[in-house]
């Protein structure tokens, strides 16, 4: 035997994994674009804002901050809570104002069927 064939298994194929590119609607994430500003505004970097959540009980890294300022990304309630907690502001100041949230809730239910 050689030492190429040793702890082989005889394998005609090279396992792959293939990943959609998927972006989801802009409407399910309102809070993405209040996060990056709000964030630039107290001087943090994208780590140092994952750091704080971290802290917080919410392991993330920094691709996930980037994910939902991007809006690629929902955020969950508990998110939500951690990342205004993290910045030191209401989670109110992540939502939109009032003004802006009818077009947003139009648009949302726009692209979904009732059942």
């Amino acid at each position: 035997m050689s030492p190429s064939e040793i702890g082989s298994y005889g394998r005609r194929f090279v396992p792959t994994v293939n990943f959609r590119n998927w972006k989801m609607p802009a409407a399910q994430n309102i809070v993405g674009s209040q996060v990056k500003l709000l964030r630039r505004e107290r001087g943090l970097t994208q780590a140092m804002l994952a750091a704080r959540c971290g802290l917080l009980g919410w392991d993330i890294g920094e691709n996930i901050i980037t994910k939902i300022e991007t809006k690629v990304r929902c955020v969950t309630d508990a998110e939500l809570l951690c990342l205004s907690k993290a910045l030191d502001i209401s989670p109110a100041d992540l939502l939109p104002a009032k003004a802006d949230t009818k077009p947003i809730i139009a648009q949302y239910f726009a692209g979904h069927s009732s059942r």
